[in-house]
């Protein structure tokens, strides 16, 4: 293969959502409103965990600590720049930008599919095991399963980057997307890509699919144990793992078609990329915390806590 020094293409033109004016501002509204919703929901979970030593010694809360920061950096990974390219004709990034989305939004992807994973671990350990709970999930092994997430998801990231990086590339340089993503970049390489193509198969793809069936074995797992051993509380605990799946699937399924099927493109792609870069990571913070009553007590507590804080400074 050439190196990236003998490739003609130094930048990318992004194709984006829609090439209608009209429509790029209505998205520009919605996605602004969307992002902020990010930000401001995982930013306060953050604060809210951080801020309690009780909700931080918990292992749920602990995972969703980090789910929270990396919900709220995958964002920052393609809306900030998406929105810029709504209110502009030109949407160009440049070859070592799109290495760099490339990086972040797998490294931070596939961190959350794997912190995902342990997520469900932890309820089924909580659910079947509620005894041995705190013991099995100590203190050290929550570090050691984070940890694990996030050298998971370096591993992951450095691959793909590596499979795009020793590419030719000499034209065309359009990307029919609004982010730079290895199946839409390795289809402008100047050379036959079917082994890289498999090569992201067997790592994006098979990750998503491992994962995801692994999440629903688990709530399967969880479903049988609470209807063979529990009655009360069931109908709750129900629709707190139905509303986790509905979160899961939103962020495995489109993963799934999309990184499983990268021989053909389809137009629907770049529509359910929105799914895990901008709609998962804002329903994550209405469907781990919301529902929860101590969360919502202590969300709303710190709230007001900077708010008073806030006017005595202004006071002073």
């Amino acid at each position: 293969m050439k190196k990236r020094n003998d490739s003609k293409v130094t930048e990318f033109v992004l194709l984006g959502l829609s090439s209608s004016w009209g429509l790029q501002l209505f998205l520009f509204l919605i996605f602004s409103l969307f992002y902020m919703t990010v930000v401001l929901g995982n930013f306060l979970i953050m604060v809210t965990v951080r801020g309690d030593a009780r909700l931080l010694q918990s292992p749920m809360y602990y995972f969703l600590g980090h789910l929270s920061f990396i919900d709220l950096c995958l964002s920052c990974v393609t809306v900030p720049k998406m929105l810029g390219d709504f209110l502009q004709q030109g949407k160009i990034i440049s070859f070592s930008g799109c290495l760099a989305q490339i990086y972040f939004l797998h490294f931070l992807g596939a961190s959350e599919m794997f912190l995902l994973t342990v997520m469900a671990y932890d309820r089924y350990v909580a659910i079947c095991s509620p005894l041995q709970y705190l013991t099995v999930m100590n203190r050290q092994l929550c570090f050691q399963l984070a940890l694990a997430c996030w050298c998971g998801g370096f591993i992951h990231s450095l691959t793909q980057v590596t499979l795009v990086i020793q590419l030719p590339f000499c034209g065309p340089n359009e990307l029919d997307n609004f982010y730079c993503d290895v199946p839409q970049v390795i289809k402008l390489a100047c050379m036959d890509t079917y082994v890289v193509e498999v090569l992201m198969v067997s790592n994006s793809g098979l990750l998503s699919l491992v994962c995801f069936v692994v999440l629903l074995l688990s709530y399967a797992i969880i479903l049988i144990t609470l209807r063979t051993r529990f009655r009360q509380g069931q109908s709750k605990a129900l629709s707190t793992c139905a509303s986790h799946l509905t979160v899961v699937s939103l962020i495995f399924v489109p993963c799934v078609f999309i990184y499983l099927t990268p021989f053909c493109s389809f137009s629907v792609d770049k529509v359910l990329s929105t799914f895990y870069t901008v709609v998962t990571p804002m329903l994550n913070p209405l469907i781990y915390t919301l529902r929860n009553a101590e969360m919502k007590t202590n969300a709303m507590k710190r709230i007001w806590s900077l708010k008073v804080s806030l006017k005595e400074k202004q006071k002073a």
